[in-house]
């Protein structure tokens, strides 16, 4: 597995740096996320989405499990907070996501880790201060 390490220092870059990953998730299925709250993952699938020229601004899923943004690609946006196991995933039809040609975008993915395919895209998002932060991209 590659892994490459980027910091950022504002919001705004945490979103271009998003906006240029996407290039390299085209053939990508699932991005899993890990980072505490406001580490900053809403503002770097923000980027993402741009990068996929979707017209829709980015917003925390939280209360809807899932936002969808259209572009290029579709990006499904999934925020996993209040799944306590991966059980409810299959209520909310995870396996048509994963299945379909969109991009899905998991926040909070320690929450359903055995529910994510072995070759997900997977990026950590660390908080170093109020504007820095430490992002390391596994593929």
């Amino acid at each position: 597995m590659n892994t490459a390490e980027y910091i950022t220092h504002s919001p705004e870059e945490t979103a271009l740096l998003g906006k240029q990953l996407a290039q390299r998730m085209h053939s990508v299925s699932v991005v899993a996320l890990y980072g505490g709250l406001g580490a900053g993952k809403t503002a770097f699938v923000s980027g993402v989405a741009q990068g996929f020229d979707c017209r829709q601004r980015a917003s925390s899923p939280t209360y809807n499990i899932v936002n969808e943004y259209y572009g290029t690609r579709r990006v499904c946006h999934f925020d996993m907070y209040r799944i306590t196991d991966s059980e409810r995933l299959y209520e909310i039809g995870w396996e048509d996501y994963i299945d379909s040609d969109a991009l899905c975008i998991v926040e909070w993915s320690e929450n359903i880790e055995d529910a994510l395919p072995p070759d997900c895209m997977k990026i950590t998002i660390e908080k170093l201060s109020e504007t820095d932060r430490r992002i390391r991209v596994m593929e």
